[in-house]
Protein backbone atom coordinates (compact mmCIF):
# COMPACT_ATOMS: atom_id res chain seq x y z
CA UNK A 1 0.00 0.00 0.00
CA UNK A 2 0.97 3.67 -0.70
CA UNK A 3 2.46 5.24 1.42
CA UNK A 4 0.83 8.91 1.05
CA UNK A 5 1.73 11.10 4.28
CA UNK A 6 4.57 12.95 2.39
CA UNK A 7 2.87 13.13 -0.75
CA UNK A 8 0.05 14.50 0.94
CA UNK A 9 1.92 16.86 3.17
CA UNK A 10 4.10 18.45 -0.77
CA UNK A 11 0.49 18.72 -2.51
CA UNK A 12 -2.24 21.65 -2.21
CA UNK A 13 -5.05 22.58 -4.95
CA UNK A 14 -2.04 23.39 -7.47
CA UNK A 15 0.28 20.85 -7.64
CA UNK A 16 3.26 19.42 -5.80
CA UNK A 17 5.25 21.87 -3.86
CA UNK A 18 9.31 21.39 -5.29
CA UNK A 19 11.06 21.77 -2.12
CA UNK A 20 11.13 20.72 1.46
CA UNK A 21 13.16 22.11 4.56
CA UNK A 22 13.52 19.12 6.43
CA UNK A 23 9.54 17.65 5.39
CA UNK A 24 8.86 21.30 5.93
CA UNK A 25 7.18 22.54 2.21
CA UNK A 26 9.08 25.35 0.75
CA UNK A 27 6.08 27.11 -0.43
CA UNK A 28 8.42 30.26 -2.08
CA UNK A 29 10.30 27.76 -4.43
CA UNK A 30 6.82 26.81 -6.22
CA UNK A 31 6.13 24.47 -8.19
CA UNK A 32 7.11 22.45 -11.49
CA UNK A 33 5.79 19.97 -14.12
CA UNK A 34 8.79 17.44 -13.80
CA UNK A 35 7.62 16.47 -10.47
CA UNK A 36 3.56 16.56 -11.50
CA UNK A 37 4.27 14.57 -14.38
CA UNK A 38 6.28 12.22 -11.70
CA UNK A 39 3.34 11.57 -9.36
CA UNK A 40 0.90 11.03 -12.69
CA UNK A 41 2.98 8.09 -13.30
CA UNK A 42 2.75 6.68 -9.78
CA UNK A 43 -0.87 7.31 -9.33
CA UNK A 44 -1.55 5.87 -12.27
CA UNK A 45 -0.16 2.72 -11.37
CA UNK A 46 -1.93 2.18 -8.38
CA UNK A 47 -4.72 0.15 -8.30
CA UNK A 48 -7.04 1.25 -5.67
CA UNK A 49 -6.38 5.22 -4.87
CA UNK A 50 -8.13 6.77 -1.64
CA UNK A 51 -10.37 9.32 -2.49
CA UNK A 52 -7.33 11.86 -1.01
CA UNK A 53 -5.10 10.23 -3.25
CA UNK A 54 -7.67 10.55 -6.47
CA UNK A 55 -7.99 14.18 -5.44
CA UNK A 56 -4.02 14.67 -5.62
CA UNK A 57 -4.16 12.75 -8.99
CA UNK A 58 -6.63 14.98 -10.71
CA UNK A 59 -4.60 17.96 -9.28
CA UNK A 60 -1.56 17.11 -10.93
CA UNK A 61 -3.24 16.29 -14.16
CA UNK A 62 -4.91 19.88 -14.04
CA UNK A 63 -1.12 21.04 -13.47
CA UNK A 64 -0.23 19.55 -16.33
CA UNK A 65 -3.07 20.55 -18.45
CA UNK A 66 -2.71 23.93 -17.65
CA UNK A 67 0.84 23.80 -18.69
CA UNK A 68 0.40 22.58 -22.26
CA UNK A 69 0.67 24.93 -25.24
CA UNK A 70 0.44 23.69 -28.39
CA UNK A 71 2.56 20.66 -27.87
CA UNK A 72 5.36 22.09 -25.36
CA UNK A 73 4.51 22.41 -22.05
CA UNK A 74 5.72 25.02 -18.98
CA UNK A 75 7.77 24.21 -16.01
CA UNK A 76 7.94 25.96 -13.25
CA UNK A 77 5.01 27.76 -11.14
CA UNK A 78 5.74 30.23 -8.93
CA UNK A 79 3.66 30.02 -5.58
CA UNK A 80 1.93 33.17 -7.30
CA UNK A 81 0.14 30.73 -9.91
CA UNK A 82 2.11 32.84 -12.53
CA UNK A 83 4.38 30.71 -14.70
CA UNK A 84 8.00 31.48 -14.46
CA UNK A 85 9.10 30.16 -17.98
CA UNK A 86 7.89 29.54 -21.60
CA UNK A 87 6.38 26.52 -23.29
CA UNK A 88 9.55 24.12 -24.54
CA UNK A 89 10.38 20.99 -25.39
CA UNK A 90 12.85 19.96 -22.92
CA UNK A 91 13.09 17.30 -20.19
CA UNK A 92 10.05 18.78 -18.54
CA UNK A 93 8.21 18.15 -21.76
CA UNK A 94 9.47 14.33 -21.94
CA UNK A 95 8.25 13.68 -18.71
CA UNK A 96 4.76 15.24 -19.28
CA UNK A 97 4.48 12.84 -21.54
CA UNK A 98 5.59 9.90 -19.75
CA UNK A 99 2.70 11.43 -16.83
CA UNK A 100 -0.02 11.60 -19.93
CA UNK A 101 0.86 8.23 -21.08
CA UNK A 102 0.61 6.40 -17.86
CA UNK A 103 -2.70 7.79 -16.64
CA UNK A 104 -3.94 7.63 -20.72
CA UNK A 105 -3.26 3.45 -20.08
CA UNK A 106 -3.47 2.82 -16.60
CA UNK A 107 -5.94 5.55 -14.68
CA UNK A 108 -8.56 4.07 -12.79
CA UNK A 109 -11.54 6.43 -14.31
CA UNK A 110 -12.52 6.74 -18.25
CA UNK A 111 -12.89 10.43 -18.51
CA UNK A 112 -9.27 10.79 -17.03
CA UNK A 113 -7.86 8.24 -19.59
CA UNK A 114 -9.73 10.08 -22.31
CA UNK A 115 -8.34 13.12 -21.39
CA UNK A 116 -4.49 12.09 -20.90
CA UNK A 117 -5.01 10.39 -24.05
CA UNK A 118 -5.52 13.31 -25.91
CA UNK A 119 -3.25 15.64 -24.27
CA UNK A 120 -0.46 13.05 -24.93
CA UNK A 121 -1.36 13.03 -28.39
CA UNK A 122 -0.96 16.72 -29.03
CA UNK A 123 2.87 16.34 -27.42
CA UNK A 124 3.46 13.12 -28.91
CA UNK A 125 3.53 14.68 -32.17
CA UNK A 126 6.64 17.14 -31.44
CA UNK A 127 10.48 16.00 -31.17
CA UNK A 128 12.90 17.20 -28.65
CA UNK A 129 16.29 17.76 -29.84
CA UNK A 130 17.32 16.57 -25.89
CA UNK A 131 18.16 13.03 -26.06
CA UNK A 132 16.71 12.61 -22.13
CA UNK A 133 13.61 14.12 -23.28
CA UNK A 134 12.97 12.21 -25.80
CA UNK A 135 13.77 9.34 -23.26
CA UNK A 136 11.07 10.42 -21.11
CA UNK A 137 8.82 10.89 -23.32
CA UNK A 138 9.24 7.45 -25.10
CA UNK A 139 8.96 5.72 -21.79
CA UNK A 140 4.95 7.16 -21.99
CA UNK A 141 4.50 6.57 -25.36
CA UNK A 142 5.45 2.65 -24.03
CA UNK A 143 2.98 2.98 -21.49
CA UNK A 144 0.21 4.11 -24.68
CA UNK A 145 1.14 1.02 -26.51
CA UNK A 146 0.26 -1.12 -23.48
CA UNK A 147 -3.08 -0.75 -23.36
CA UNK A 148 -3.57 1.01 -26.94
CA UNK A 149 -0.91 -1.45 -29.57
CA UNK A 150 -1.51 0.43 -33.23
CA UNK A 151 -1.61 3.60 -31.79
CA UNK A 152 0.45 5.30 -34.09
CA UNK A 153 1.95 8.49 -32.84
CA UNK A 154 3.03 6.56 -30.01
CA UNK A 155 4.62 3.96 -32.11
CA UNK A 156 6.28 6.74 -33.88
CA UNK A 157 7.73 8.28 -30.81
CA UNK A 158 8.71 5.35 -29.70
CA UNK A 159 10.38 4.38 -32.78
CA UNK A 160 11.93 7.92 -32.93
CA UNK A 161 13.80 7.60 -29.24
CA UNK A 162 15.38 4.30 -30.70
CA UNK A 163 16.71 5.89 -32.93
CA UNK A 164 18.20 9.37 -31.21
CA UNK A 165 19.67 6.76 -29.07
CA UNK A 166 21.58 5.16 -32.06
CA UNK A 167 23.57 2.27 -31.99
CA UNK A 168 25.13 0.33 -28.98
CA UNK A 169 28.52 0.44 -28.87
CA UNK A 170 29.83 -3.33 -28.92
CA UNK A 171 32.30 -4.84 -26.46
CA UNK A 172 31.99 -5.02 -22.71
CA UNK A 173 34.01 -2.21 -21.57
CA UNK A 174 31.62 0.92 -22.54
CA UNK A 175 28.58 -0.25 -24.29
CA UNK A 176 27.25 3.25 -23.88
CA UNK A 177 25.65 5.59 -26.59
CA UNK A 178 27.06 8.65 -24.75
CA UNK A 179 30.97 9.38 -23.90
CA UNK A 180 29.85 10.05 -20.13
CA UNK A 181 26.83 8.33 -17.84
CA UNK A 182 24.94 11.21 -17.06
CA UNK A 183 21.13 11.61 -15.25
CA UNK A 184 18.52 8.79 -15.51
CA UNK A 185 20.86 6.66 -17.46
CA UNK A 186 18.97 3.11 -17.03
CA UNK A 187 15.78 5.05 -18.75
CA UNK A 188 18.12 4.82 -21.97
CA UNK A 189 18.10 1.03 -21.43
CA UNK A 190 14.36 0.87 -20.69
CA UNK A 191 13.27 2.82 -23.91
CA UNK A 192 15.08 0.16 -25.84
CA UNK A 193 13.98 -3.09 -23.46
CA UNK A 194 10.12 -1.42 -24.55
CA UNK A 195 10.46 -0.90 -27.68
CA UNK A 196 11.83 -4.18 -28.38
CA UNK A 197 8.39 -5.77 -26.42
CA UNK A 198 6.28 -3.38 -27.81
CA UNK A 199 7.10 -2.29 -31.83
CA UNK A 200 8.84 -5.48 -31.68
CA UNK A 201 12.55 -4.67 -32.04
CA UNK A 202 14.65 -7.44 -31.53
CA UNK A 203 17.52 -5.91 -31.70
CA UNK A 204 16.62 -2.58 -29.82
CA UNK A 205 15.78 -5.58 -27.02
CA UNK A 206 18.82 -7.28 -27.23
CA UNK A 207 20.42 -3.66 -26.76
CA UNK A 208 18.62 -2.37 -24.00
CA UNK A 209 19.15 -6.12 -21.76
CA UNK A 210 23.19 -5.78 -22.82
CA UNK A 211 22.82 -2.19 -21.38
CA UNK A 212 21.15 -2.76 -18.39
CA UNK A 213 23.10 -5.74 -17.14
CA UNK A 214 26.31 -3.20 -17.86
CA UNK A 215 24.55 -0.67 -15.47
CA UNK A 216 23.41 -2.84 -13.08
CA UNK A 217 27.04 -4.54 -12.57
CA UNK A 218 28.85 -0.87 -12.95
CA UNK A 219 26.73 0.45 -9.97
CA UNK A 220 27.21 -2.19 -7.62
CA UNK A 221 29.52 -2.34 -5.44
CA UNK A 222 30.19 -4.98 -2.43
CA UNK A 223 26.41 -6.34 -3.40
CA UNK A 224 24.68 -2.84 -2.59
CA UNK A 225 23.96 -0.47 -5.29
CA UNK A 226 26.74 2.80 -6.05
CA UNK A 227 24.69 4.69 -8.41
CA UNK A 228 25.91 7.50 -10.77
CA UNK A 229 26.20 10.74 -8.60
CA UNK A 230 24.49 14.07 -9.67
CA UNK A 231 27.28 15.20 -11.36
CA UNK A 232 27.75 12.05 -13.82
CA UNK A 233 30.15 9.80 -14.11
CA UNK A 234 33.56 9.64 -17.09
CA UNK A 235 34.96 6.50 -18.57
CA UNK A 236 37.66 6.05 -16.20
CA UNK A 237 35.95 7.44 -12.86
CA UNK A 238 34.88 4.19 -10.61
CA UNK A 239 32.44 4.10 -7.55
CA UNK A 240 31.67 5.30 -5.11
CA UNK A 241 30.93 8.60 -5.65
CA UNK A 242 28.41 11.06 -4.02
CA UNK A 243 26.03 13.20 -4.21
CA UNK A 244 23.89 10.35 -4.79
CA UNK A 245 20.19 11.13 -6.25
CA UNK A 246 17.03 8.92 -5.53
CA UNK A 247 16.00 9.37 -8.87
CA UNK A 248 19.07 7.85 -10.60
CA UNK A 249 17.65 4.54 -8.22
CA UNK A 250 14.70 4.64 -9.06
CA UNK A 251 15.15 4.76 -13.41
CA UNK A 252 17.27 1.89 -12.48
CA UNK A 253 14.56 0.31 -10.83
CA UNK A 254 11.83 0.68 -13.08
CA UNK A 255 14.07 -0.34 -16.03
CA UNK A 256 15.12 -3.53 -14.36
CA UNK A 257 11.11 -4.33 -13.75
CA UNK A 258 10.48 -3.63 -17.21
CA UNK A 259 13.37 -5.88 -17.97
CA UNK A 260 11.74 -8.82 -15.61
CA UNK A 261 8.15 -8.46 -17.20
CA UNK A 262 9.37 -8.99 -20.57
CA UNK A 263 12.15 -11.91 -19.99
CA UNK A 264 11.34 -13.38 -16.35
CA UNK A 265 14.46 -13.51 -15.48
CA UNK A 266 15.01 -13.84 -11.96
CA UNK A 267 18.45 -11.70 -11.81
CA UNK A 268 16.41 -7.96 -13.07
CA UNK A 269 13.75 -8.65 -9.77
CA UNK A 270 17.03 -8.73 -7.85
CA UNK A 271 17.86 -5.79 -9.23
CA UNK A 272 14.97 -3.78 -8.15
CA UNK A 273 15.24 -5.61 -4.50
CA UNK A 274 18.77 -3.63 -4.16
CA UNK A 275 17.47 -0.46 -5.27
CA UNK A 276 14.66 -0.93 -2.35
CA UNK A 277 17.49 -1.83 -0.02
CA UNK A 278 19.39 1.05 -1.32
CA UNK A 279 16.85 3.41 0.35
CA UNK A 280 16.51 1.28 3.52
CA UNK A 281 20.38 1.93 4.30
CA UNK A 282 22.48 -0.78 1.97
CA UNK A 283 24.27 1.62 0.35
CA UNK A 284 27.79 3.73 0.47
CA UNK A 285 27.03 5.51 3.31
CA UNK A 286 25.15 2.77 5.57
CA UNK A 287 22.43 5.35 6.02
CA UNK A 288 18.24 5.32 5.08
CA UNK A 289 17.06 7.80 3.00
CA UNK A 290 13.58 6.66 3.93
CA UNK A 291 12.42 8.85 6.97
CA UNK A 292 9.61 6.41 8.88
CA UNK A 293 8.21 9.60 10.81
CA UNK A 294 7.82 11.34 7.54
CA UNK A 295 7.23 8.86 4.96
CA UNK A 296 9.59 11.56 3.29
CA UNK A 297 12.84 10.64 1.47
CA UNK A 298 16.01 12.53 1.64
CA UNK A 299 17.18 14.26 -1.09
CA UNK A 300 20.60 12.75 -1.72
CA UNK A 301 23.26 10.33 -0.08
CA UNK A 302 26.05 12.15 0.68
CA UNK A 303 29.74 10.90 2.26
CA UNK A 304 28.72 11.44 5.66
CA UNK A 305 25.38 10.46 5.67
CA UNK A 306 21.54 12.05 3.75
CA UNK A 307 20.52 15.65 2.94
CA UNK A 308 17.77 15.74 5.91
CA UNK A 309 15.70 17.85 2.90
CA UNK A 310 12.91 15.55 1.39
CA UNK A 311 11.66 17.07 -1.88
CA UNK A 312 9.10 15.80 -3.77
CA UNK A 313 11.55 14.35 -6.48
CA UNK A 314 13.16 12.10 -4.37
CA UNK A 315 10.00 11.38 -2.39
CA UNK A 316 8.11 10.28 -5.68
CA UNK A 317 11.54 8.24 -6.50
CA UNK A 318 11.56 6.00 -3.45
CA UNK A 319 7.36 5.62 -3.59
CA UNK A 320 8.08 4.41 -7.19
CA UNK A 321 10.58 1.96 -6.49
CA UNK A 322 8.79 0.58 -3.27
CA UNK A 323 5.71 0.26 -5.96
CA UNK A 324 7.24 -1.60 -8.32
CA UNK A 325 7.41 -5.47 -6.57
CA UNK A 326 3.37 -4.77 -6.45
CA UNK A 327 2.66 -4.16 -10.30
CA UNK A 328 1.11 -6.57 -12.54
CA UNK A 329 3.61 -7.80 -15.41
CA UNK A 330 1.17 -6.53 -17.60
CA UNK A 331 1.27 -2.95 -16.74
CA UNK A 332 4.63 -2.78 -18.10
CA UNK A 333 4.80 -5.13 -21.29
CA UNK A 334 1.18 -4.77 -22.81
CA UNK A 335 0.70 -8.70 -22.13
CA UNK A 336 -3.54 -8.29 -22.29
CA UNK A 337 -3.99 -5.01 -23.53
CA UNK A 338 -7.18 -3.66 -25.22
Amino acid sequence: MLDDRHLLRMSDDVGLFEHACGAIPRREHGYCLDDAARGLVLLSREQDLTPRLSRVQETLFAFTAHAHEDGRFRNRLGYDRGWQDSPGLGDWWGRALWGLGSTAAHAGRAWLRAEARLLFDAGARRRSPDLRAMVFAALGAAEVLTRFPADEPARALLGGAVTAIGPVPPGEDWPWPEPRLEYANAAVGEVLVAAGALLPDPGALADGLRVLDWLVDRQTLDGKLSVVPAGGRARHQSAPGFDQQPIEVAALATACARAHAVTGDPRWAAAVELARAWFLGANDAGAPLLDRDTGGCGDGLRADGVNRNQGAESMLAMLATFQLPRLRAGALTGAGAA
